[in-house]
């Protein structure tokens, strides 16, 4: 588990604050340095989800669907008798659609094809490629993806912010040093909100059942890195 951090540092008269952030100790003018800090967090993850799906096709739309429910329904049993939860698989998707040729010009239906996709949260990391085993051996068709996350993330966004603010005070600390200075108090803090990004690593693919029946695909989750960043404006001693 690491931090690293970047500075910006400003030795200046402070303006007011805005009415939101204003407190009595910190509507004081003075010198301020402002500094930003960069908190990390660096876990295994020990959740995965894995995205399985069963296409079915037949000349009408009811032999489709009908297909598709046994095909589907022969997976989850598996799963379930596997001992996963009943919460953690959910459907993703379902569709159905016809079918056509196209030759001179002209299109003709070929028949119907059935869509159903679920994802499946797998609680024990180790598990997942028993997961895709019993999916694909059961009739699954299609494996479109696999993410990993953590249980507890809150937990490491907040170890993440605290390593950034920890961060900030220490750059602070060192700027006021540099000058002859002496921090006084720290008048604001500010989370930098990043976008919203999904769980990281993210190993994305798409094999069909006999492909994976083949050539099991090794599964990698890697590291994941939690990250928080703040800027600090702190106060010069007189």
């Amino acid at each position: 588990m690491l931090a690293r951090a970047f500075l910006a540092v400003v030795l200046t008269a402070a303006a007011p604050l805005p009415l939101a952030a204003q407190t009595p100790a910190a509507s004081t003018e003075g010198p301020v340095i402002v500094t930003s800090g960069e908190g990390i967090v660096k876990l295994a993850p020990d959740r995965g989800w894995v995205s399985i799906s069963a296409e079915s096709r037949a000349k009408g739309p009811r032999e489709a669907q009908r297909a598709n429910a046994d095909a589907m329904a022969a997976v989850l049993g598996k799963l379930k008798g596997a001992g996963l939860p009943a919460d953690a698989i959910r459907t993703s998707g379902y569709d159905l659609q016809p079918e056509f040729d196209y030759a001179n010009g002209k299109q003709t239906l070929r028949g119907y094809v059935a869509r159903n996709s679920i994802e499946v949260r797998v609680d024990e990391i180790g598990r997942v490629g028993e997961v895709l085993d019993l999916a694909v051996g059961s009739g699954a068709t299609n494996v479109s993806g696999i993410r990993f996350d953590l249980k507890d993330r809150a937990a490491a966004d907040r170890e993440a912010l605290r390593r950034a603010v920890a961060d900030a005070r220490t750059r602070a600390e060192a700027a006021a040093s540099g000058a002859n200075l002496r921090l006084d108090r720290v008048l604001r803090i500010e989370e930098q909100r990043a976008m919203a990004e999904p769980p990281r690593p993210m190993m994305m693919m798409r094999q069909s059942a006999g492909a994976m029946e083949a050539a099991q695909p090794p599964i990698s989750p890697g590291e994941l890195e939690v990250r928080a960043m703040v800027t600090m404006t702190s106060a010069i001693a007189k």
